[in-house]
């Protein structure tokens, strides 16, 4: 993506798109990052000479590197069973409210604490000398420098969201070498420049500096919210669903973690507190399943459909691994007593509503665990395209939802990226700059919330 920022205008363009697709291996799921690395590099000859670079991914996934910088194999997709039963270990060791007392994470088997718990015995591990997060290691690709970047280094589970460095403690309990990790990175610090072997593949001309951003993209994508003072509460939507607050301190109380909300670290000192969602993944998976059909079609269909006639919940875990998603659904609904959506369109509305549930829930709980009230709710990411679940979320919390920017991601990258470069002021100001820019759509609540109520009901009585 392409971003143009000047004091009023802020332009985003598409340079080339690729595929990301983990492949499985007799040993397990794993990232194919060399295809992903040979796409940064189509990305960049395709953009053009540019003043900055900076990279985001998601979170948690990391690759190896050896005494002389070379990977250590393909990166772990955090959706590998190896993490499975390894949770019950290192509680065993940090006991689940002191981990998250330390760190403010939510549980997710996941975490980068669990994957490296899971790796303690491996020869992978035993002959790394650099543990380096996704982005990290496309941006020491690029570079030749080495950095481990704050937002992403909250995801974790092994930094301390109050000092915003490394939790030494819980690391040394569980026996993490925090060594394997390059320095601490802010957003807006410099990563070096590209290299002259980067130059000559792409056709760039040096020196084209590459600018630590938010490296997490749901930091970056929070951090184009474009939202005016602080009472609000936003929905970052795509694969995940990421609901919650932006908050000046961690939430780090036990009624907190049984509410399993994370503390993760924002731009300029702030906290990301919310709730990991299953998100549009359910639906994505499910058309996987079917064979791609038109998704417009899909939803038209979904629209039509009876509302509410069954939810599943969608934060439960057993939605995690890709497969049989559509069956998974319907015995969701059998196990909870409710109607087994029988159509595509039926199960696509059972999705739809279950994720307008989930904000629901994620946006009440976190104005009630933080004390913080909002009165707006903004949904940003791919999500903000799909009009009926702008809408449903709306409805469910009772509260208007404003939608967009959808490349909030790669919105908020590019700000982190100018405002280094002395193009816009704070995060404020980035925020101002998005509103005036960027296409905004806002829904009204409509028609009360007791049927949502009575909907979560279902569910918790399970």
């Amino acid at each position: 993506m392409v971003g143009r920022v000047g004091p009023d205008s802020l332009e985003l363009a598409e340079a080339h798109r690729f595929v990301n697709r983990p492949v499985r291996v007799p040993e397990g799921l794993r990232w194919d990052v060399l295809s992903l690395y040979a796409g940064v590099l189509d990305g960049l000859r395709a953009a053009g000479q540019v003043d900055s670079v900076g990279i985001d991914s998601w979170a948690v996934d990391y690759g190896l590197l050896d005494a002389d910088g070379a990977l250590l194999g393909n990166p772990v997709h955090y959706r590998d069973a190896r993490t499975e039963g390894i949770a019950e270990k290192v509680w065993a060791t940090v006991p689940a409210a002191e981990l998250y007392a330390a760190t403010g994470i939510q549980y997710a088997p996941f975490n980068t604490l669990y994957q490296l718990t899971a790796a303690a015995d491996s020869a992978q591990l035993s002959h790394a000398e650099r543990l380096l997060l996704i982005p990290d290691l496309l941006t020491y690709w690029l570079t030749g420098e080495q950095g481990t970047e704050l937002t992403n280094a909250s995801t974790t589970q092994l930094v301390d969201p109050r000092t915003r460095d490394w939790s030494y403690d819980v690391a040394a309990r569980l026996g993490i070498d925090l060594e394997l990790f390059a320095p601490l990175r802010q957003p807006g610090d410099p990563a070096g420049v590209l290299r002259a072997r980067v130059l000559e593949e792409t056709g760039l001309t040096g020196p084209v500096p590459v600018t630590a951003v938010g490296s997490h993209d749901t930091a970056s994508a929070v951090a184009a919210v474009p939202a005016t003072g602080e009472r609000f509460a936003y929905i970052c939507t795509g694969t995940w669903s990421l609901a919650g607050l932006e908050l000046t301190a961690p939430v780090l109380t036990e009624e907190s973690r049984a509410a399993n909300f994370t503390n993760e670290l924002g731009l300029d000192g702030t906290v990301r507190y919310l709730r990991n969602i299953m998100g549009l993944w359910l639906l994505q998976e499910c058309v996987r399943a079917w064979g791609d059909p038109d998704l417009g079609a899909l939803l038209r269909e979904a629209a039509a459909a009876p509302a509410l006639r069954s939810v599943v919940d969608a934060g439960d875990a057993v939605f995690l691994a890709p497969g049989r998603m559509p069956e998974r659904i319907a015995e969701a609904c059998r196990a909870t007593g409710q109607p087994v959506p029988q159509t595509r369109g039926e199960i696509t509305r059972c999705i739809l509503d279950s994720l307008a549930l989930a904000h629901r829930r994620a946006v009440e709980d976190a104005q009630r665990l933080a004390g913080h009230p909002v009165d707006v709710v903004h949904i940003v990411g791919g999500g903000t395209r799909n009009e009926l679940l702008c809408r449903l979320t709306a409805d469910a919390c009772g509260l208007p939802v404003v939608a967009g920017p959808t490349e909030a991601a790669a919105l908020g990258n590019v700000l982190v990226q100018a405002r280094a470069h002395g193009l816009v002021g704070d995060l404020a100001g980035m925020r101002r700059l998005l509103a005036r820019t960027q296409p905004l759509t806002r829904y009204e609540p409509r028609g009360g919330t007791a049927r949502w109520q009575e909907a979560q009901a279902r569910l918790a009585t399970r």
